[in-house]
């Protein structure tokens, strides 16, 4: 077993100009891969909700299904950071249901911090879910929770007067005391601009190179959700081909009856099997 990553070495990896690589996992096998490929932050995202569990959007997963998944991914991810999503309204509604909701992702889920979206409106919550001891990473740029409110999962910050307001968000976590910020869906030039803006990492989905690293949706990078595939997205494999020519050459195999063979298939003696053929004539 490898070191444990903690929030320290995440912050220390920004000061070393050195790369941060984040990625999604939702069940004890990605968990235990994204391990051994030895990314340093794995994701229990709510995009489970559409690439699990096949909702139109991240709306309606409930703090259950949370707790559900970062348990399964807690027990396969020993090595990297794990981060918890907080879902839709488990933190909207008010400050004291936030830190509560924050504390059973830990407790109950076993992740080591937890996320949630929103800037300045939302950096009093984070402040206090810090100091109930409970570490936060910020999401800013396209929130896919309220993504309706901004005109759907689209570019965010293309005018100066928008891209200031992310730049403000940014620094609004940094000041409450989130320990890293995702930038989702922004020009490549204001992902730059955000990274130098706070001493804290940003990690980019679909904000250019310049940032302290980057995250993706594992099922969209290996091509195994592909109902749709963002602009920001690299498929570095296609997964979801192989699995269903796999089921169809298995279909097959059963109605050739060439599977189970004999080497899929448990035996008796002969003088045995003579035995239990009396037995039940």
């Amino acid at each position: 077993m490898g070191k444990k990553i903690t929030i320290q070495d995440i912050k220390q990896a920004k000061k070393d100009h050195k790369k941060i690589i984040m990625v999604t996992a939702y069940d004890y096998p990605f968990g235990l891969m994204a391990d051994e490929a030895g990314v340093d932050i794995v994701l229990v995202g709510d995009s489970l909700g559409m690439v699990v569990m096949g909702l139109e959007g991240t709306v309606g997963v409930t703090m259950e299904q949370m707790i559900h998944h970062i348990k399964a991914v807690s027990r396969g991810c020993k090595n990297a950071l794990i981060v918890g999503d907080m879902p839709f309204m488990s933190y909207n509604t008010s400050i004291r249901e936030a830190i509560s909701n924050a504390g059973r992702l830990m407790k109950e889920g076993g992740c080591d911090v937890v996320k949630l979206e929103g800037g300045v409106d939302f950096a009093p919550t984070v402040e206090a879910i810090i100091k109930a001891g409970i570490p936060v990473q910020g999401h800013i740029g396209l929130t896919p929770q309220t993504a309706s409110a901004l005109g759907g999962f689209k570019m965010q910050g293309k005018d100066a007067t928008a891209a200031k307001s992310i730049i403000d968000d940014a620094k609004a976590l940094e000041k409450a005391g989130a320990f890293s910020i995702i930038v989702e869906a922004v020009p490549a030039p204001l992902g730059e601009l955000i990274a130098k803006a706070v001493t804290i990492p940003v990690i980019g989905i679909g904000a250019g190179s310049r940032v302290d690293g980057q995250v993706l949706v594992t099922h969209d990078m290996v091509g195994l959700f592909d109902k749709f595939v963002p602009k920001f997205v690299k498929q570095y494999a296609q997964i979801r081909p192989t699995i269903i020519d796999a089921l169809k050459a298995f279909k097959e195999d059963v109605i050739t009856e060439s599977f189970p063979a004999s080497e899929h298939s448990f035996t008796m003696p002969d003088k045995t099997l003579e035995e239990l053929k009396k037995n039940i004539e």
